[in-house]
């Protein structure tokens, strides 16, 4: 007899069909996991039986056959009765695994059963039949369920012999939209149990066809014939549930390639098993190169997420914080609750869980790299650390505690990267500044005027990387120690600038530089060079340099001063020029001005009267 589905389950039901399930293959995923579950069931009940079946019977079969068109999943599990079919699958919403956990009330099930709905539904996505023969462990009845398009179901009696259940998907007509003839195919099949169930805790098999010599072959005429013999589809124990004490290094990197997480070695790995409140066992790696892509719009972090040995996400973004989005691996948590088409993590409580302590491994295993293993932790600093510092930049410095250990800088007296902390343990304790030059590179930095006016013994951090700057904004300090440029003029130092004598120079070449240039000052510190100028304010020369190739309708400058020393030819020419001829005097200021900004790497305004009034002072 004919039974509708229940009412507000067709329409849940056509909407899981159409629009739910992303991906037609996904079928398969959700059938060989509820055969999994269903010989779960089995194996719990054998825990406490007297007369346990065997364990070589639980097993999962793939049975494709070319000539009538269908596909068989079979499962040698606990098996079905009529009262359950009805509930199982004449109910969408119902789950007869969780109804199954909660009527056992058993907090040590968690290995056992699984969490997933009834994604058996999702065969209708590539079969427009559907028929379902099934007999429950330790009853004499068998039954089968039938329907056709989803439009309802009969239940009639089986002649099936044995425990379990065989679903068999009478597949859809193939065309130019979609091909499903590929389900029947032992190759694509093979492929869809590696991608999505190859770590099912139960063997997966399937009669495939083979070759083989045949026995009347010869040297001289050699013969072969095709014989039919079954293969396990599926892996034995997945690595990151394997002892680590059984695992070389050999191991760990060719499970790195063979995922296709990187095309060379990977630079370290991180093999956990974390209980608690959440259980996460998981395997990640730090790659030793970027890829390609990890600059561009198209790359995706995450990693792989598995439950129960089923993968359910390809990449799970939501359990890597963006500091480590460079990491590439697999965590694996039967604690996850689903959503009920499986592809999408509902945001619980257990999620966050997982993400804080993937991240807390991930922290801690570099904090490891840089404390025992330096030249690695350097290699993938070198590589990588521009991500660490824009996850502080953009998160306005919300993970600077968190984070910022994990930062190093190139030192001037040390000649070599180090530690915000290796800075500060190395410092004088009188000293109360971290002291930062910046700019293009690291040689062109060296070089900077500046540092010669940096007190003997004190370190610098020389930084060249264009986010570097932006970044010791949002860090603003290190353990209450401030942030300084070399280049930042202190407005509260005052040179002797305010002598009767020289206001009226000082004047003079204020009016006759760029409003940008918001005060002059005479030095003696600056050694060998006629001037430099330093910066006020927030933006940084640097900023304005960086700034200047993004499209804004406002030219951001920074406030310049303008230092002049006192000690050179050029200064004796000014100051001579002005009492005698106030013209030379503006060429002489021009000049100054224009070398201090070809020296911190600015634009000059106008280059061809910079050369002029270069051979006209000659």
């Amino acid at each position: 007899m004919k039974k509708e589905f229940k009412a507000e389950a067709k329409k849940v039901m056509d909407l899981m069909i159409n629009s739910i399930y992303t991906n037609k293959e996904i079928f398969l995923r959700e059938l060989i996991s509820n055969g999994s579950d269903a010989i779960d069931k089995l194996y719990y009940m054998d825990l406490k039986s007297d007369n346990p079946t065997n364990k070589d019977n639980y097993y999962i079969e793939l049975i494709p056959n070319e000539n009538e068109r269908t596909l068989t999943i079979r499962d040698t599990g606990i098996g079905m009765n009529e009262e359950d079919l009805v509930d199982n699958l004449g109910t969408i919403a119902k789950s007869g695994t969780e109804a199954f956990r909660e009527s056992v009330k058993s907090s040590d099930l968690n290995e056992l059963i699984g969490q997933f709905g009834v994604g058996f539904y999702s065969a209708f996505m590539v079969a427009d039949r559907i028929v379902v023969e099934t007999k429950k462990f330790g009853e004499d009845k068998a039954y089968k369920w039938e329907s056709e398009n989803a439009e309802g179901f009969e239940i009639s009696e089986s002649k099936k012999a044995t425990p379990g259940t065989d679903i068999t998907l009478y597949l859809k007509e193939s065309g130019e939209d979609f091909d499903y003839d590929q389900f029947i195919d032992q190759y694509r099949l093979r492929e869809l149990v590696n991608r999505y169930s190859n770590y099912i805790r139960y063997p997966i098999k399937m009669l495939v066809t083979k070759t083989r010599v045949a026995e009347d072959s010869t040297e001289d005429d050699p013969k072969y014939e095709d014989y039919k013999d079954y293969d396990v589809l599926n892996s034995d124990k997945p690595i990151w549930k394997k002892d680590k004490k059984d695992l070389s290094d050999e191991d760990y990197e060719n499970f790195y390639m063979e995922s296709r997480y990187g095309f060379d070695k990977p630079l370290s790995w991180i093999h956990f098993n974390v209980e608690g409140l959440v259980n996460v066992r998981g395997l990640i790696y730090i790659p030793q190169k970027a890829p390609f892509d990890y600059y561009s719009k198209d790359y995706k972090k995450g990693l792989e997420l598995y439950s129960h040995g089923v993968k359910i996400m390809e990449k799970s973004e939501d359990i890597v914080d963006d500091a480590y989005s460079f990491v590439k691996g697999v965590v694996e948590s039967d604690d996850i609750k689903l959503n009920i088409s499986r592809e999408t993590l509902q945001q619980d409580r257990q999620v966050m869980l997982i993400a804080k302590q993937v991240n807390k491994k991930i922290k801690t295993h570099l904090e490891g790299l840089l404390k025992n293993d330096r030249d690695k932790y350097e290699t993938f600093f070198k590589e990588f650390g521009n991500n660490i510092k824009a996850s502080i930049y953009e998160s306005y410095g919300s993970k600077k505690e968190d984070l910022q250990d994990l930062l190093l800088f190139y030192s001037l007296r040390e000649d070599k990267l180090i530690s915000l902390k290796e800075y500060k343990d190395n410092m004088k304790s009188t000293n109360t500044e971290i002291l930062y030059a910046v700019g293009d590179s690291i040689d062109k930095i060296k070089s900077t005027p500046a540092l010669a006016m940096v007190e003997e013994g004190r370190d610098v951090l020389l930084l060249d990387q264009r986010i570097d700057e932006f970044l010791i904004k949002m860090l603003r300090d290190y353990k209450d120690l401030a942030f300084k440029s070399i280049n930042q003029d202190d407005s509260e130092e005052k040179e002797e600038n305010e002598e009767t004598e020289v206001k009226g120079l000082i004047d003079f070449i204020k009016e006759n530089t760029p409003d940008d240039v918001v005060d002059v000052k005479l030095s003696d510190k600056i050694k060998d060079l006629p001037s430099m100028i330093k910066q006020r304010g927030d933006v940084s020369i640097e900023m304005e340099k960086t700034l200047k190739g993004q499209v804004s309708p406002v030219r951001i400058k920074a406030d310049k001063v303008l230092e002049i020393n006192k000690s050179s030819k050029a200064y004796e020419l000014l100051t001579k020029a002005y009492e005698d001829d106030q013209e030379k005097a503006k060429e002489i200021t021009s000049l100054l001005y224009d070398q201090a900004r070809l020296i911190e790497g600015l634009d000059i305004e106008d280059p061809v009267q910079f050369t002029k009034n270069i051979w006209k002072l000659i």
